[in-house]
This record gives C-alpha cells, structure tokens and sequence, in this order.
C-alpha cells in the first residue's frame, strides 16, 4: 500500500503517501501552521517533525504553545550553542546538554580555557549569526562501533563513556551546519526557528553527578521563537528575584541556615516559626473535621523498617548512613519517610471491616541526603516536616476516600489563593516496570481509581507516565503562582503495595483476612517547600490569618509608651499580636520600617489617640484607614481576618 493513514487529535482521519513527513501533512492543513510546526507527537512519542511517517498512525502537531514543542526548541538550541562554542574555543569536549524547565544548559570541557559571564556576548551572537543560516537538523542512525570512531578521533571522552550504555541498532547522531552530536532527539526542523537567545548563567557541575570525576563548567541559557517573548521573560525574571523566598525570607526574619549546624537543614526564627504553626493549626483543624487521628512517631527507624517498606532498595544508597549502635549488627536510620511508621501503628491493633477507614495524620519531619548543588533556600532541604496522613481502607472506600482528599487539598488551595492549577496524574512507565514494586493487578487497580477520582472531581488533568512512586501512582497538584511559574505542591497516592509488605489485615464482614488500601497523602507536601512557594507566590503579604505580626503599634514618642503598652495588652487578650516599636526614631521611619516588614496594619499612637482611648490605622501599601477605639479595631481586624480566609 502506497497509502498511509493519519488520525489528527480532532478525531478526523486523513491519506498521504507513505513516507510524508507530519511538516508534509502540516502544510496540507495550512502553510500557518506549518511555519509554527516544531516537533511531532507520533503515536504518542515525540520525534522530528521531518521523520517520514511510514504506517497508519495518530499525529499530533507540536508548536511553541506545547510544552513538548517548547523542550524540543529547548534542545535543539543546547544543539546551536555547542556549535557556536566549538566554532569559538575549538578542542572544546561536551558532556550533556538537555532542555529543563524553562531554557537549556550543556556541560562543557573548555580543557583549561578561561570561561566566564564576561563571554556570554560573543557566544550569543555566534548562535545568532548560525540560527540565521536556518541550518537543518539532520538525524542518522548510526552503529556502535561507527559512532565510537567519531568521538576517538575527537578525543571526547565524555561521548565516549555516554556510548557505553547504548546498544547497538538504537544509536542516533544529529547533525546541524558544522556540529554533530549523539542525540536520540528529537529536534526542530532547522535552527532559523531560533529567533532570541540569551545565557543566563555559568556554574560548575561534576561528571555524572559524581564528585570524584572532573568539573565541568555548565552553561544556563534559554531561547524563544520571538524577542517580544524574550523581553517578557526577562520582566518576570527580575519580578522573581524580588520575590525570591531566600531574599524575602531573610528581610522578613522567617528562617535562616548555618553551616555548623549542617547545609539543607532550616533553621526557623520566630516570625517563621508562628508562620509555620499557623498553617499546622489551620490544616490540623480541617483534618480532626474530616476524621483524622493524630500520631506521633520517631525521627529514626530501625534498617529492617525500610528493608520491609523497599525504601532501603530504592533510595538507601542516596539516604543518609545509617546509625550503628553498640550492638552488633544493629543499624538505624533518619526517617526518610513517615508511611513505614504509619503501617506499624495500623498494626498495632486488630481492625474489623467496621473500623476502616482509619486516617492517622503527622506533621512529621523526615531527611533526605540531597546533593548540596541541589540545595535551594527552602525548596531543596536535607530536613523537611511533611503534612502527612495515610488512610487505610476497604477496596470499596477508595475513590471515596480519594474524592475526599481532593476536597480538603481544594479547601487548603482556597483558603491560600492558589487558583491556578492542574492535576497531574502519575502513572507507570509501562516500558520500565522494574522500577516499581507491586503486581500488575494492584497497579491496575490504584491507577484506574485515581483516574476516575480525578474525573468525578471535574479536575482539569494531564498524565504523566513514568511519574508514579516506586510504590504507587498518584495524583500530583501542578499549581500557578502570581507570575506565572509552575510548582508541585500537594499530592495523593494509592497504594496496594505496602499493605502486602507489612502483612495488613483487617477482618472482613465474612470473617475473613484482607488487606486493606493505602492512601498516602499531603496537600502542602512539606511545610519548607509550602512556605517557599507560598512566600514567593504572594511576595511576602501573607493572608491575614496567617500573618505572624498582623499589627504594629508606633507610638509617636516615648511619652506615649504607657498607652502603647495598654493597647499590646488589649489586643493579646484578642489574640492579635504584633511588636510594640519603642525605638526612639520618627514616626515616619518606624511606618517606613513596618511597611518595609509587610506588617498588614499599623497603629499609630500621639497625644490625641491617647486623649481618646483610640487609634490611628494604617493598612500596608494602602494608606489611613481611619481612628478606632480599640473595641472597634478588634472586630474590624476580626472581620478583615474571617473575609481573607473564607
């Protein structure tokens, strides 16, 4: 048959001959489209959008707007800036060079050259100048052997080590202008689809992770398919930087880190530390509504704990070491995970058909031995608290327990302004099933209730294969913040799996064992990445009812002190705190100081408030709000506080 078939994502199917490529097909629709055609999606795998298409097939076309077609720009143009670097510094050796959340980076051996921020120009404009040439990316297959000649007489020996894990039959090279690399793809047409370029930043990153093979200096940069798009990103670029939760962490006094005491583990100052119990107590209180049970459990664990759970197998290699005691043999570890604990204390007791579910709750903080080029701020910590809950239940209460674990991840999302959001549902990589423990009955079964939980819930979803836990797949909230960047924030798991490995039972109404259903789940998903994203997501104005100091009292002068001290005394009692500013500075500096600190309402304090028993209120970046007697502040404070969390 001369004849293919191609089913478009709208459902309409349509004939081209064997061997058109998806460019081929994107003119037939429109020659608009196909200016924009980036990559396509070929039966679900991406791969150029030049390949020919040899049998019946679903196509999707890729363009900018996709985020598939944005990483294949992305890696193409790590492609473009290899070239521009080898025409500039030749001899230079690459490692890796892959697309990344927004941009690109490529590890390269500039073999003793000096490199630096100062050389970003002159590479800009190189790949300028070559994305001009609308060179195309030309792919080839190539065999083992072939493609280990290539890099020896390059002398590349980072190509060389990579060649060591590939099997023959599946090796690929692409070539643009005078550049080829190993690459299994895919890429865009040609390079003219590179319209603006900017590097970004220069850091250092050891070979394969490994701290005992050489430096290698790594090369942030991003791309776009217009200068407006580029101009756009740098505005939001430098919004972030004042938003950043490391700088505003610090101004605000909410944590810090010292290096005696360990990197990656956060150290919290008062404010952030009222902060943080705030948010405890909130969700604390929606979790003993919805039937949760509080439990408390240790910060280590005995090695045998996680042997049993497949956390040792999994992740004991990059956990920290264990803890061994004075008796022989015996070894602990940190507390990589609070769920191995959880299954213990189900355990504990016999549990009937009658008792499930059973939802035990921890705020409980486990460590994680993360590489310190990983660590950021509080995003990436070797110590973190987990708002954690696992429900055991009946096969039959999964989606509903799972339905209502969505609800109070809504509730949390709500009550802090998150509107944005998509619910990523992860799956096995069908490819790779080593990587998970479990049957493939219960893997059926936990991700077809997520699935049809998600849809109940009306969720605007994406999936996600190859995103599940070792033990389980789950549901992943993807939210927005204020300027537009994407955080995984709470997740929801199922999980059939760890009931088997601890033996779990409850008796059925049949007198029978069974094994109850897990659900693992955590809507802020640790406290120290919530508070990161939340203190970036609104610039440090938190919510009201959140706030740590909500009021400033500023006396005009000392001669105001005594009356200051009634009103601090009066609002405790309401419980509404804040610092009495008793420095001897100028009205207007102390206002500038509480507005510099995002305190929410300022009271200012002189001879005629004191005369009146009243006070003067500012609101942060909103001016007077006008005199109150204290009675009158608290219900209004009362009534601002109860509109922002509902």
């Amino acid at each position: 048959m001369s004849q293919i078939n191609i089913t478009l994502p709208d459902g309409s199917v349509r004939s081209y001959e064997r061997g058109a490529t998806a460019l081929d097909v994107a003119k037939s629709i429109s020659e608009g489209l196909a200016r924009n055609v980036l990559a396509a999606k070929v039966n679900g795998n991406v791969q150029d959008a030049t390949r020919p298409l040899t049998e019946d097939c679903s196509l999707t076309l890729l363009t900018w707007n996709d985020a598939e077609g944005k990483q294949t720009l992305w890696h193409s143009s790590a492609h473009l800036m290899a070239e521009a670097i080898e025409a500039l510094y030749p001899g230079t050796k690459f490692g890796i060079g892959p697309a990344i959340e927004t941009g690109f980076y490529y590890d390269v051996d500039f073999g003793g050259k000096e490199f630096s921020s100062a050389d970003f120009k002159k590479i800009e404009e190189k790949m300028t100048e070559l994305a001009k040439q609308a060179n195309p990316y030309n792919r080839s297959e190539i065999s083992k052997a072939d493609a280990i000649a290539y890099f020896e007489q390059k002398g590349d020996e980072y190509k060389l080590d990579l060649l060591q894990g590939l099997e023959d039959g599946n090796i690929t090279f692409y070539s643009q202008g005078n550049f080829t690399d190993l690459c299994r793809g895919p890429h865009i047409p040609n390079t003219g689809f590179i319209k603006a370029i900017k590097l970004m930043s220069v850091a250092g990153a050891y070979w394969r992770g490994d701290e005992n093979n050489k430096q290698l200096t790594r090369i942030y940069a991003v791309t776009f398919p217009k200068k407006s798009e580029l101009d756009e990103y740098l505005v939001l670029l430098e919004e972030a930087k004042k938003r950043d939760h490391r700088k505003l962490g610090k101004e605000l006094e909410l944590f810090t880190f010292s290096e005696k005491v360990g990197m990656g583990l956060p150290l919290w100052l008062p404010k952030g530390a009222m902060l943080r119990e705030r948010l405890v107590q909130f969700l604390q209180k929606a979790q003993v509504a919805a039937g949760y049970l509080p439990v408390v459990t240790p910060h280590i664990g005995n090695k045998n704990l996680y042997v049993t759970s497949g956390h040792y197998e999994k992740y004991g290699a990059d956990s920290f070491q264990p803890i061994s005691t004075p008796k022989e043999g015996e070894q602990f570890f940190l507390k990589p995970m609070n769920c191995p604990h959880h299954c213990e204390i189900y355990k504990s007791s016999p549990k009937s058909y009658k008792d499930l579910p059973v939802r035990y709750a921890e705020f409980g903080t486990v460590y994680r031995y993360e590489q310190a080029g990983e660590l950021h701020g509080l995003t990436r910590v070797r110590g973190f608290t987990q708002d954690d809950a696992h429900l055991f239940c009946r096969p039959d209460q999964v989606k509903e327990e799972f339905c209502k674990v969505i609800d109070l991840v809504l509730y949390v999302f709500k009550a802090l302004d998150f509107k944005d959001f998509t619910a990523q549902i992860s799956l096995r990589d069908p490819n790779n099933t080593s990587k998970y423990i479990g049957s493939d009955e219960n893997w059926n079964l936990a991700e077809q209730a997520i699935i049809e939980s998600a849809a109940e819930k009306g969720l605007q979803t994406v999936v996600e294969l190859g995103e599940a836990a070792f033990y389980g797949p789950k549901l992943d909230f993807m939210v927005k913040d204020a300027i537009g960047r994407k955080w995984q924030l709470g997740t929801i798991q199922v999980d059939y799996n760890l009931p088997e490995r601890f033996e779990l039972e409850y008796t059925g109404s049949d007198n029978q064992k069974h094994r109850p259903v897990m659900i693992h789940r955590a809507p802020f998903g640790s406290l120290e990445r919530f508070v990161a994203v939340l203190i970036e997501h609104c610039a440090g104005n938190f919510p009201l009812w959140l706030t740590p100091e909500p009021v400033a009292i500023l006396p005009i002068s000392e001669k105001y002190h005594g009356y200051a001290q009634k009103v601090v005394d009066v609002l405790n009692k309401a419980d509404i705190r804040g610092p009495f500013d008793d420095r001897s500075e100028k009205i207007g500096k102390k206002i500038r100081d509480a507005e510099t600190q995002k305190v929410p309402f300022m009271l200012i304090i002189g001879e005629q408030e004191e005369a009146e028993g009243t006070v003067s209120v500012r609101k942060h970046g909103e001016g007077d709000v006008g005199k109150f007697t204290l009675n009158d502040f608290i219900v209004f404070f009362k009534e601002q506080q109860a509109k922002n969390l509902n």
